[in-house]
């Protein structure tokens, strides 16, 4: 019999169907998807044979789970995905607000539905989708809404004292009975509604307003936590730590490669939308480069960490920079451009916590510096080491490049050019395509132009070159000619 025609008590019991606890239904799911080699969490990039692995033995395990993590570590989708290894569909007493199994129910009102209506009582199919729930900890956060309060209205209607726990509104908690409910950032959570979640976890048991109910309630808990919040907002408390069958840390992407796989998968939509912008490969392997070297930087909170969600939201305004440029040059297609990077820096700005050094250099001043270590980064994989000490013997390779700025009155990439007369711009540089074919001699045509204003900027940074912002771009002159121009 099809569950959707399955409406009674006694239908179901005549179909088969079996009790099971929450983390019976993820445990058993998941055993059939490890045994079939599906994957269990898909969309999660880097955690392959870290976190992935830990969830997984948490769930068979059946603990509850905290998950901590800086942030921007994918903890929320984590728990979000948990959703899938649930059954599809699972029968509750129809009307019962905290979703009482029909074989099990623990509420007054299925027990007394149950009582009253025998093989008769009527029962309602609930998705998976909907065995769902998440709050977020916040100060205000008080026990009523997570367990529940006494309802002075039901109370009136039902013309009960409020001795009778009849009266009782549930809570969030209550009410995912036989879900998965995640806590985000518990230690936000007041010590005081952390402790009201000890039995719960444990015994089973709910005190509202002096009642003291015995509410066996079947949950699947999922806590997130940020290890900055330990020391700066709060702390999990002991006892509630100790409930917490299985503690998982998560981490950044540890290669450009896995990065790169996240930011394009989350920055689809934007890609799509701007599919005449060109983005060289390299482009993407710096932008990327820039997270990595903020989580190095003494500048930058390291406490704090540096969400993959910077690299996204780069990443998009790097395309709306390109696409900007575009348009004001009244071109249908164009390729991104290193110039384009400076298009990039309010998604460094806002991302990042300073620490007092970085508040003295300024935002803007930190999150430059930031795109310019992650080309000088990128610069020596590809291209020969510069020494700040070299023996006249041996042969510079930036030398040539070096000597024709030296004989230029001063070489400009502006934001006006368009395509073809940025490329042209460049190629004037004949000591440039000679290092370029040498070092990168399989690149694609369209990355050519990205690279060889890759190289002029990584020579500033070797303070082979000096650069100086315009209004519409940038000017690029060998260091001496720079240095004469100022004095």
């Amino acid at each position: 019999m099809k569950i959707e025609n399955i409406r009674t008590l006694g239908e179901l019991n005549k179909a088969g169907y079996e009790y099971k606890t929450v983390k019976e239904e993820l445990r058993r799911n998941l055993l059939q998807k490890l045994m079939k080699k599906e994957p269990t969490f898909e969309g999660i990039h880097g955690y392959e044979y870290t976190v992935i692995p830990e969830l997984e033995r948490a769930i068979l395990s059946k603990h509850n789970i905290n998950l901590l993590g800086l942030r921007g570590q994918a903890k929320t989708r984590l728990a979000r995905q948990m959703v899938s290894l649930l059954d599809e569909y699972i029968p509750v007493v129809s009307g019962s607000e905290i979703h009482d199994d029909p074989f099990h129910p623990i509420s007054r009102y299925a027990m007394e539905l149950i009582a009253e209506k025998g093989d008769e009582t009527p029962i309602e199919w609930v998705h998976r989708e909907e065995r769902f729930a998440e709050k977020l900890a916040t100060p205000d956060v008080t026990v009523a809404d997570l367990i529940g309060d006494v309802d002075p209205i039901k109370a009136a209607n039902l013309k009960l004292t409020y001795a009778d726990d009849r009266v009782i509104h549930y809570g969030m908690i209550p009410r995912a009975n036989r879900s998965i409910f995640v806590i985000n950032e518990l230690p936000d959570l007041q010590a005081r509604i952390q402790v009201a979640l000890f039995n719960i976890l444990q015994e089973g048991d709910v005190q509202i307003r002096g009642f003291k109910l015995r509410l066996p309630l079947d949950i699947q808990f999922v806590f997130t936590a940020n290890p900055e919040d330990y020391t700066n907002r709060g702390s999990i408390v002991t006892p509630l730590k100790d409930r917490i069958g299985s503690q998982i840390l998560t981490h950044y992407p540890e290669d450009i490669e896995t990065a790169r796989i996240i930011t394009e998968q989350e920055a689809a939509d934007a890609m799509a939308e701007k599919h005449h912008v060109f983005v060289p490969e390299l482009a993407k392997d710096i932008l990327e480069e820039i997270s990595f070297q903020a989580r190095e930087s003494e500048f930058i909170d390291a406490k704090s960490g540096v969400s993959a969600r910077m690299s996204i939201t780069a990443f998009e305004n790097l395309l709306s920079t390109a696409e900007r440029r575009a348009l004001q040059n009244g071109e249908s297609e164009t390729t991104v451009r290193l110039g384009d990077f400076t298009g990039i820096v309010p998604s460094i700005t806002g991302k990042v916590e300073l620490v007092y050094e970085g508040e003295q250099e300024g935002a803007s001043q930190v999150a430059q510096q930031l795109i310019a270590d992650a080309v000088k980064s990128q610069f020596e994989q590809y291209f020969p080491k510069i020494e700040k000490l070299q023996k006249e013997t041996e042969a510079d390779p930036y030398t040539d490049i070096v000597a024709w700025f030296f004989e230029q009155s001063g070489f400009e990439l502006l934001e006006s050019l368009s395509n073809e007369e940025y490329a042209m711009q460049l190629n004037r540089i004949a000591p440039l395509n000679n290092l370029i074919d040498d070092n990168m001699p399989d690149i694609d045509d369209r990355d050519k132009a990205f690279v060889k204003e890759f190289v002029l900027w990584a020579l500033v940074e070797y303070r082979k070159l000096s650069k100086y912002n315009l209004s519409d771009g940038m000017r690029f002159k060998d260091v001496y000619g720079g240095y004469i121009s100022d004095l």
